[in-house]
């Protein structure tokens, strides 16, 4: 590196050690002005719904027939978790309501930070490099569309993300299905990441993610009772208790599809091909993260199995799109960064979830219960389908360009390798 260019290099570099804790304060400090001092800058409606649900096993019997309308006259919230939930919120419900928002939004923030950090430790930076990057995306994050919403609603997506992470990266199968297990005793869409585990064939983290859900369901009946049980014979899987189909915040393919038949597609035809479609796919893309001279692609894996439950699942909505975050740093600063196409759909990411299209698109739907829309805005809503979709097939891409390039160059080796 000539002179004069090194000398730039680590200018620029010094400049952002100077500037990312800057950022970082201004963007927390803007986000809570935002949510504090301008008119339904935040309504914590999610937040709502984990309080009042836990404050409901006060009086036996009515967790599930619990709602909070009073922000949401359109669309009473009933507690739609696993009771394991409500048991883990319940200690928050003994402090005033406005100190438990103020402390979950700054514990957002810093979930937010450790899904950066942990991002960069799952593609081998070191422990202690990195920190004026990672400042630098979480005050950008925390701007983009589903880091918005999670801090509208008081959602915990970010949590349940750094959970995943976190269990990802250990090597002691024990912390790992802990991790996982407990955060799907408290969300279901956690459990997603134990196909991960199927995949990398760690098998005993995935047994005992399955022992500690087993655990939280057996707790919850042993503390609750009927409504526990109730939770898992006859709420399970009912897609109407948790929100709308059709609105443009809800980026599944049964969401998309729905959309576009102009009325709720369930688990149809359509909505299965497309996602046994979605799932070869996946596993081509998988295939693609393992085969690397370093072995495989923990993070870019782990992507790749949370974009396919993003899109499989009844409602994905914007705030659960968070995996976003840990896709666009693989994208721009992983190991295919310097792929063809891998700084196109990194940024293409950054501006799809800075302008906020899901958000845009809801201006133009009368109601969020009306499914049928006009066409273009029918397709439209597809954006974060087609996106994920998108770079699933260049992964599986990538991944078949470079396997062929080794086949070709193992059959014709060059001149100074040939016998």
């Amino acid at each position: 590196m000539p002179p004069e260019t090194y000398s730039r290099t680590v200018d620029t570099r010094a400049g952002m050690a100077r500037l990312a804790p800057v950022l970082l304060c201004v963007s927390v400090a803007a986000r809570l002005a935002w949510t504090y001092l301008v008119p339904n800058g935040a309504n914590f409606v999610d937040l709502h719904v984990y309080l009042g649900g836990a404050a409901a096993l006060d009086h036996p019997g009515t967790l599930y027939s619990y709602v909070y309308a009073d922000q949401t006259p359109d669309f009473p919230l009933p507690f739609t978790y696993p009771s394991f939930a409500a048991l883990v919120f319940y200690p928050l419900t003994l402090l005033p309501f406005g100190v438990v928002a103020l402390c979950w939004q700054l514990g957002i923030m810093a979930a937010l930070y450790g899904v950066v950090r942990m991002s960069q430790r799952l593609l081998g930076v070191a422990k202690h490099a990195g920190r004026h990057t990672a400042m630098a995306w979480t005050a950008i994050a925390i701007w983009m569309e589903p880091l918005r919403s999670t801090f509208d609603y008081g959602q915990i997506n970010v949590v349940l993300a750094l959970g995943a992470m976190w269990a990802v990266y250990s090597s002691r199968w024990w912390v790992s299905g802990l991790l996982v297990g407990a955060a799907a005793g408290v969300k279901l869409t956690p459990a997603f990441t134990g196909l991960y585990f199927l995949g990398a064939r760690r098998w005993a983290a995935a047994a005992f993610s399955a022992v500690v859900f087993a655990a939280t369901v057996g707790l919850s009946i042993a503390v609750i009772g009927q409504q526990a049980r109730f939770y898992f014979t006859d709420l399970l899987g009912d897609a109407s208790r948790i929100g709308p189909i059709g609105t443009s915040f809800n980026q599944s393919w049964r969401g998309g599809i729905s959309r576009i038949l102009g009325h709720d597609a369930g688990y149809g035809p359509l909505v299965v091909s497309a996602i046994a479609a979605t799932a070869v796919l996946a596993v081509l893309a998988w295939r693609a993260l393992g085969d690397g001279p370093e072995g495989r692609d923990r993070l870019g894996s782990l992507l790749v199995v949370q974009l396919f439950g993003l899109l499989l699942s009844p409602i994905s909505w914007t705030h659960h799109w968070v995996w976003l975050v840990p896709l666009m740093i693989w994208l721009l600063q992983g190991p295919w960064r310097e792929q063809s196409g891998a700084k196109l759909l990194g940024w293409g990411w950054v501006a799809l979830t800075v302008v906020g299209v899901p958000w845009l698109l809801s201006f133009a739907q009368p109601t969020i219960w009306q499914i049928s829309r006009p066409w273009y805005l029918a397709w439209a809503g597809l954006i974060y389908v087609v996106a994920a979709l998108v770079t699933l097939g260049w992964i599986a891409a990538m991944g078949w360009i470079a396997a062929n390039g080794r086949a070709q160059s193992r059959r014709y080796p060059p001149p100074s390798v040939r016998p």
